[in-house]
């Protein structure tokens, strides 16, 4: 597909403009033609934007600048106008220019002295923050229209999804299915299927006093929000809280991974031919683009990485007092009992631990067993190996290579703690390392000082399930551990004894596929949840709400003053909330 060219489908609110490339030094926003491009231009530099002029005029304080009307005619859904980092300014420009109309259309940045010539994105956080002000994105037929064009962009775009997950890193087509595609779209049907009755404000006890009054929570979007996505499953981490957000009513930027460079390409250049530009934007950026971006202010921020991102992330955060969602990793322990199916565990935790080449922030890290355990479960996982990938899984269609050489070195060093029993093979040139399983690690060896997130499994020994508890809760909090066991005993034993984002007994991975349990982390391993309604709530302010009759003014005189022993009994009679059994005797 050419860059910026528009779905196959005619878009429902209006045609795209013509294929637009990602070279900044051509482009300007708001002109209504583009300035000469290359659509053969591979390469998409960092800190690109997606943007389309709104045709609303606000004055809002906290805004950088005041916003003019368009003076052109309005357009609708499906522009897909790509500007560079460096048109920053044209994006300012655009959104708070109030200058004429062709210094609205020039690409020109605000007046010397302004916010927004300080900060590259404050005009593109403007023009989000009127449309979601205007109250747009509010009706429950504009949010399904948007959901609806996200089913239509991973239908129709579901080959170039397949194929630019292979070129970043060797994503089986199948993986790629199962985790960007059909987990993706079983969280959008769920959606669509509950939004209206999600939406419906819930209506709540009340007391004597407001008997005769109308109390209710009211499920208010928070506004502008920011979605920044990792590379491990580039379309999955940010189309599913992307899906929650639009749900919940909010305007949306989204930030995907620089790291996986030919999905964030794909999804820079045709996301917004699908949704609505006026409330939903795509920003391509490296780390001091992004540094810029978080500057400005968001009514929520939904991050997922590492933790020491995190908390860059939520240091940013806190200057604006601005809520967070952090879905982290960490090391997920997996406690392998004596007591089990030694074949079924070991295909399982294979499974587990090889999907993806093991860049799964869910994936068992290591296994905690005895000593006997480790013995049998050696040939079971070899023989695992062999039936998923093969004798030689370098040459496996079905297993996946390393993002990058930073990561390949940094997981090709791990393979130094305790000993290689299984595999251990690397090729840098095709940053392949193979399927590899560590016997007799300490907790002292590099594979235990950080998370491994690679195709390597190292084992350490403990003597009973009492250790392995303790070894567990001597770590930070996990965002998932993993028990097996034919004695439901002992699986719930590893369960109601130590503290993890999420939890899985007898199997690894399958509990993320039920939209219906919250996905999040606890501690070290993040903060918040999502996936299915969790989603639509962490998006959603839940505002609470009394109305109340103007009339029978009688009734409030209790609480006025002067107060009397008379007026305080009447007032706890009325307003006390008692045990049940309890009775209160005027």
């Amino acid at each position: 597909m050419e860059a910026g060219q528009g779905p196959a489908r005619p878009c429902p609110w209006g045609t795209a403009t013509s294929p637009t490339a990602f070279r900044r030094d051509t482009l300007t926003l708001g002109s209504t033609s583009w300035a000469s491009h290359s659509s053969h231009h591979r390469s998409a530099p960092q800190g690109h934007h997606v943007l389309r002029r709104t045709g609303s005029s606000y004055k809002q304080l906290g805004m950088y600048q005041s916003l003019e009307p368009s003076r052109l005619p309005p357009t609708g859904y499906g522009q897909c106008n790509v500007v560079g980092s460096d048109a920053g300014k044209a994006a300012s420009g655009s959104a708070g220019s109030t200058g004429s109309a062709d210094s609205a259309g020039s690409g020109k940045g605000p007046t010397s002295g302004s916010a927004s010539s300080e900060n590259p994105y404050a005009g593109l956080v403007s023009h989000l923050r009127a449309a979601w002000l205007s109250g747009k994105t509010r009706p429950l037929e504009y949010r399904t229209a948007q959901l609806e064009a996200l089913g239509r962009f991973l239908d129709e775009k579901k080959q170039e999804i397949l194929e630019a997950t292979a070129l970043d890193m060797g994503k089986p087509s199948t993986e790629a299915y199962f985790s960007e595609i059909l987990l993706c779209k079983n969280e959008l049907n769920d959606t669509l299927n509950n939004l209206c009755r999600w939406m419906k404000d819930e209506h709540v006890d009340k007391n004597l006093v407001t008997q005769l009054d109308s109390a209710f929570i009211r499920k208010d979007p928070y506004g502008v929000v920011l979605i920044i996505a990792p590379w491990n499953y580039p379309i999955h981490l940010f189309l599913v809280p992307l899906i929650g957000a639009i749900a919940a009513g909010n305007c949306v930027i989204i930030k995907p991974s620089e790291i996986s460079k030919n999905t964030e390409k794909l999804v820079a250049e045709t996301l917004t031919c699908y949704l609505d530009s006026d409330c939903f934007a795509v920003v391509t950026a490296g780390v001091e683009e992004t540094t810029k971006l978080l500057e400005n202010k968001f009514d929520y921020i939904f991050f997922t990485g590492s933790p020491t991102v995190g908390r860059i992330i939520m240091e940013a955060a806190a200057k604006h007092l601005t809520p967070v969602t952090l879905e982290l990793g960490g090391k997920n322990p997996c406690y392998v009992s004596d007591t089990c199916d030694v074949q079924n565990v070991a295909r399982r935790v294979a499974w587990g631990r090889f999907f993806n080449a093991g860049q799964t922030c869910l994936a068992p890290d290591y296994l905690l067993c005895s000593l006997e355990m480790q013995e049998k479960l050696m040939p079971a996982l070899r023989a695992a190996i062999v039936e998923f990938f093969g004798s030689n899984p370098k040459e496996s269609p079905d297993f996946g290579r390393i993002v990058g050489d930073k990561q390949f070195r940094r997981i090709q060093a791990l393979l130094r703690s305790g000993r290689v029993a299984i595999g251990g093979q690397t090729d840098e040139k095709e940053r392949y390392i193979a399927p590899t399983v560590l016997a007799d690690v300490l907790p002292s060896d590099p594979a235990m000082q950080e998370e491994v997130f690679g195709p390597v499994l190292p084992i350490v020994v403990v003597a009973n399930m009492d250790e392995a508890i303790d070894f567990i809760n001597a770590r930070p909090r996990p965002l998932a551990i993993y028990a097996f066991s034919c004695d439901c005993k002992v699986v719930n034993q590893v369960l109601e004894r130590t503290s993890s984002g999420g939890f899985c007994g007898n199997d690894t991975l399958m509990h993320v596929t039920l939209s219906s349990l919250p996905f999040g982390g606890i501690g070290n391993s993040g903060l918040g949840k999502y996936h299915g309604k969790f989603t639509f709530d962490t998006f959603t302010h839940q505002r609470g709400c009394l109305h109340r009759n103007m009339g029978l003014e009688a009734l409030n005189s209790v609480r006025y003053p002067p107060y009397t022993p008379q007026k305080q009994g009447l007032m706890t009679a009325t307003l006390e909330i008692k045990r049940k059994g309890m009775c209160t005797l005027l």
